[in-house]
């Protein structure tokens, strides 16, 4: 990364390199000027001399201000550069030095309940002795044997046979007893889910550790003993998954084949309840779904859904029957209560997740800009307020707000984009107030300037923010008072 930076300066002064040239010809057009001026008006001349000599070291001052400025945008450029070399070189590196998210959008798809019983299934055949004569030629009648019809299912037991009539008709009996299930709604489902977000050092993408709680009861809807069949489908995109458990009435259930999900059967006493406990851990990103697999009624299903970012649902689905949320935390709960209901409609999540690199792209092009300001708005400033600002210490006060800046950048390769931006803004904002000094009054536009660069962190709320800082100035700045400066 030492080597970007050094080859990014290197680029950025040959840029600047390239504008001496017609630097050099604006000066020596300066220069002619000047001389035709004193061949032509010799007095005016020598006036003009003895005021540049007069003012020549105020202007030299202000001049190492226009060139703190400067050398504080060339740092500003080369250190967003850098950030987005970094960036690109992390996401397109075959190795890490930490560890990715192992999850994207997460979906929990409902459970079933059936009861596994058996039918058995009873189908004959009569064939007359006079169709019987005709086709028992090479077992004939064996082709009509299709028309009997069949059942789906597991096969148990199958008994068929042939018998004759006094009449002389042949009779094909087949009782087939199969095994299969019917589907049962679930008596109750309380569903309680944790999305907690993680924004890692570096740049890396956001991603949420979730935590999964449910509760399922079914019952024998049967006058007799049951058995009863339960099958939990395993979370699809959650990666690897943590504290896996499947209780069912309060004994943990651990199952071997987890190929269609964890799978439990059991015999139940007749109109007896099970209790079914489910719980895991796992990663996930950008979404999260619970999808009802078939339309059910629904007598009593409760989800709760704890996440600490602005949710988005995505439409046509259920939409949440509550919410509430922390004004100072940022945190919100989501609820989705219903009682006898029919539907199939899912629940999916959303959540704002902005591209860190593009991010931090607008946040390093608002540090040139929050810097430009702070060179307009702090003389400005200090003249409606009649406050001195020395040139040395302005200037010096733009070198630290850049290098505070700069520093932000650079603990982002450390820490989590927001902290790092926050640490670097108040350490400008500091450097930039020492430098002056530590008057009290222009602490107010270094405020403004330094938390430009933040609104960019807040997702889409970038607008309104910069917006109102601007307002905010204009207030200021209308509402100063001329003071005197105490002598």
């Amino acid at each position: 990364m030492v080597q970007t930076t050094l080859s990014t300066l290197t680029a950025a002064l040959h840029d600047l390199l390239g504008l001496a040239a017609p630097a050099a010809l604006t000066v020596l057009a300066v220069l002619a000027g000047l001389l035709l001026l004193g061949l032509l008006d010799r007095t005016r001349a020598q006036t003009a001399l003895t005021a540049l000599t007069r003012h020549a070291p105020t202007l030299t001052r202000w001049a190492a201000a226009a060139l703190a400025l400067g050398a504080g945008l060339l740092t500003l450029t080369v250190a967003r550069h850098v950030t987005e070399l970094r960036l690109a070189a992390g996401q397109n590196a075959r190795y890490a030095n930490t560890a990715d998210p192992d999850g994207g959008p997460t979906t929990q798809q409902a459970p079933h309940a059936t009861l596994v019983e058996t039918r058995t299934y009873s189908r004959s055949l009569v064939l007359p002795p006079d169709v019987y004569a005709r086709i028992r030629v090479n077992n004939g009648w064996e082709q009509l044997l299709p028309y009997l019809g069949g059942e789906n299912g597991t096969v148990q037991n199958l008994r068929e046979g042939f018998t004759r009539t006094r009449g002389g008709s042949l009779v094909y009996t087949r009782d087939v007893t199969m095994l299969g299930e019917r589907p049962l709604d679930m008596d109750r489902a309380a569903i309680t889910t944790d999305l907690n977000f993680v924004d890692p050092a570096g740049g890396r993408g956001t991603y949420y550790n979730a935590s999964f709680r449910a509760s399922y009861t079914f019952s024998n809807p049967l006058d007799t003993p049951a058995t009863l069949r339960f099958e939990f489908p395993l979370p699809q995109g959650s990666g690897t998954l943590n504290g896996f458990q499947l209780t069912v009435n309060g004994e943990t259930f651990h199952a071997s084949d987890l190929l269609n999900g964890s799978v439990w059967q059991g015999t139940v006493p007749a109109r007896g309840a099970v209790r079914v406990e489910a719980a895991y851990r796992n990663q996930g990103a950008r979404g999260w779904s619970y999808v009802l697999s078939r339309r059910e009624a629904i007598r009593s299903f409760d989800l709760t859904l704890n996440t600490d970012r602005p949710a988005r649902f995505q439409r046509y689905t259920l939409f949440p029957t509550a919410q509430t949320r922390s004004a100072l935390s940022g945190r919100q709960t989501l609820k989705w209560q219903l009682t006898d209901a029919v539907t199939a409609q899912d629940i999916a999540v959303a959540f704002t997740q902005g591209n860190v690199r593009e991010t931090l792209t607008k946040v390093g092009l608002m540090k040139s800009a929050a810097l430009l300001l702070t060179a307009l708005l702090l003389p400005l400033w200090a003249a409606t307020r009649r406050l001195p600002l020395p040139p040395l210490p302005f200037a010096a006060a733009l070198l630290g707000l850049s290098l505070g800046f700069t520093l932000g950048s650079v603990l982002g390769a450390y820490l989590p984009p927001q902290a790092a931006e926050l640490l670097g803004s108040a350490s400008a904002l500091l450097l930039a107030w020492t430098a002056l000094g530590g008057p009290r009054s222009l602490l107010v536009p270094l405020l403004l300037c330094a938390a430009l660069p933040l609104a960019f962190l807040t997702g889409g709320h970038a607008g309104l923010l910069v917006t109102s800082l601007a307002a905010t100035t204009l207030l200021l700045l209308r509402g100063a008072r001329a003071t005197p400066v105490a002598t």
